[in-house]
């Protein structure tokens, strides 16, 4: 896995305060998504989602953008994370993951870049802190040159699985698995991956489709939905 392609950027605005960088998305650029996923191709693929942009321009907010689509009540979600606070851990019992999380950045040509580490997760850190109003995007390998990553068995993730990210707050946001897909990355659906949400989601991607052994890439992106069940209060 590469990096993630950007496609349109479909803000979002938490009150955790990152309003700026969520408005980035729905400015109406591409939004970055994994551009694809270099490996060894020893699994057949699984598919994982990155969004796109034309441009290596860093995206310029428009202030307003996502204006009372992201303002929901939370009070029944827990503590929204506050300024300052980020993902260092996502657990995804069901298929084994344990792991930490680099930050990912959007790279020199428009993508955002994929975990260093094969056996990383990341996230996006400019898009939205999990847990927080809107869709939180986190992404990481299906596989490497000489074996699994961490999101080798993220396809076989299924509704009412949990995923928990604990936060440098000492909290921990447990979300509930809801779907997932497949799509071609040529097809990726910005959108509706980084479109703004009413409730805090998140979205876990990785790579998947068929391996092309010529360009070190699959074609595909898997994309898995899961929205915010519970959260504990932070310990410090």
């Amino acid at each position: 896995m590469t990096r993630l392609p950007l496609r349109r950027r479909l803000g979002r605005r938490a009150r955790s305060g990152a309003s700026a960088a969520v408005a980035a998305i729905v400015a109406g650029l591409l939004v970055a998504g994994l551009a694809g996923c270099s490996g060894s191709g020893s699994r057949a693929a699984e598919p994982h989602a990155e969004p796109k942009q034309s441009s290596s321009a860093a995206p310029t907010p428009r202030p307003g953008a996502a204006s009372g689509i992201q303002d929901p009540d939370t009070s029944s979600y827990g503590d929204v994370p506050t300024a300052g606070v980020v993902p260092v851990k996502v657990e995804i019992p069901a298929i084994g993951v344990t792991s930490g999380l680099e930050d990912l950045a959007i790279g020199p040509q428009g993508e955002l870049d994929p975990p260093k580490a094969w056996l990383s997760a990341g996230w996006y850190a400019k898009g939205v802190v999990p847990g927080a109003v809107g869709p939180a995007i986190i992404a990481g390998h299906i596989d490497s040159p000489t074996g699994p990553a961490v999101f080798l068995h993220l396809h076989e993730l299924k509704p009412g699985d949990t995923v928990r990210v604990t936060l440098s707050s000492g909290a921990v946001e447990t979300f509930t698995v809801s779907g997932s897909r497949s799509a071609l990355k040529s097809q990726f659906p910005t959108s509706d991956v980084y479109g703004t949400t009413p409730t805090p989601t998140l979205r876990l991607i990785t790579c998947g489709g068929v391996f092309n052994p010529a360009i070190g890439h699959y074609d595909e992106n898997l994309i898995v939905s899961a929205d915010l069940t519970s959260a504990t209060k932070p310990t410090h």
